[in-house]
């Protein structure tokens, strides 16, 4: 390969972690509350222990380090985890639509975020983090109960995972809508909390989802070279001495911890996992090894920029739901890649 080229790749490879310093650096700055580039930079190298005045104004410390950042590092996280999510997805079970909650734990997490609001456990508890522990339990239920259906009927093949996953979607997707039905007080919490988003949550939430992550990434890691593997079926996996069955459940395992955390935290974010696994792919390669990195490192600045459109966009500080965001932008997106698909869309 010429050495511009090569050049030309490693420039293109650093876009992603240039986006995300990017997109944080935005979130410092968005808000109602004023703040200019040069206050931010001061408060933030004042936190890092630079030789820098201090800012005029003492609470433009307590917004920028105290809410913007952390929400900001917060949804970053978040975009990673679901966008690495999606790429060991559509790898795993061969489908280019699969996505973070394929297998119902978002569905799981909504549910046990229902029950947490209509029973009331976080003003009980006196705890922020009640209702994204709730969530994590239900979605760690769902990962549980679809795993163990797709082994009743015969194994961790695909198709199995898949249908699984289908029905545990349904029938969580009911007993939420009847969640909602016999409690009505909690309706707009719950739809709120359903439609995703960032308000009011940082530090603490980070804590809780830092381990699902950690765990999920780790998993994933030790099984990325069977992941391409198992692009090229079940047969060939077994020739070439991968055990399919517990390659798949070790990175389904990885990828539902991912997604259990990130929707634990921030409620039900779509399109994140779909639209930074199928960029990348187009942008570097369809090795797990490159694709699940820079998928990550997308995925984080996508979710951060979504998240500053949605509080920035509506006047007198009024926020939009993240989820409606990524939505919006998710559905052209993917329009464009079926009319700019090289087999002319067929795919």
């Amino acid at each position: 390969m010429p050495r511009n080229r090569l050049q030309g790749a490693g420039v293109r490879a650093l876009l992603p972690a240039l986006a995300g310093l990017a997109a944080l650096a935005t979130a410092c700055l968005a808000g109602a509350y004023p703040a200019g580039p040069g206050q931010v930079a001061a408060v933030l190298g004042r936190a890092m222990g630079l030789p820098v005045a201090a800012p005029a104004d003492p609470a433009l410390t307590a917004v920028v380090l105290d809410l913007r950042l952390w929400r900001g590092v917060l949804a970053y996280g978040v975009g990673a985890a679901l966008a690495m999510a999606g790429g060991v997805f559509q790898g795993v079970l061969r489908n280019p639509l699969a996505d973070p909650f394929t297998l119902g734990v978002s569905g799981g997490a909504a549910f046990g975020a229902a029950l947490s609001l209509t029973l009331g456990l976080a003003a009980a508890s006196g705890s922020v983090i009640a209702t994204p522990l709730c969530a994590l339990a239900g979605g760690g239920a769902a990962l549980a109960f679809v795993l163990a259906l797709a082994r009743a009927c015969g194994g961790l093949r695909r198709e199995t995972v898949v249908l699984a996953g289908i029905i545990a979607a349904t029938f969580l997707s009911a007993l939420l809508s009847l969640t909602k039905a016999l409690n009505e007080e909690s309706v707009a919490g719950i739809v709120f909390w359903i439609m995703g988003g960032f308000q009011g949550r940082g530090k603490a939430e980070l804590a809780l989802f830092l381990p699902c992550f950690l765990a999920g990434v780790v998993l994933i890691r030790l099984y990325i070279r069977e992941c391409d593997i198992l692009l090229l079926g079940e047969t060939q996996a077994r020739q070439l001495g991968v055990a399919a069955g517990r390659a798949r459940l070790a990175l389904l395992t990885g990828a539902s911890l991912l997604t259990a955390g990130a929707v634990a935290v921030s409620g039900v974010i779509g399109f994140v996992g779909l639209i930074a696994p199928h960029a990348c792919r187009r942008l570097f390669s369809a090795e797990h090894g490159t694709l699940l990195p820079q998928s990550a490192l997308c995925g984080g600045a996508l979710l951060v920029f979504a998240d500053v459109l949605a509080r920035t966009i509506l006047p007198g500080g009024a926020e939009l739901p993240v989820g409606v965001v990524t939505a919006l932008l998710g559905g052209p997106f993917f329009c464009f890649l079926l009319v700019t698909g090289r087999d002319g869309g067929r795919a």
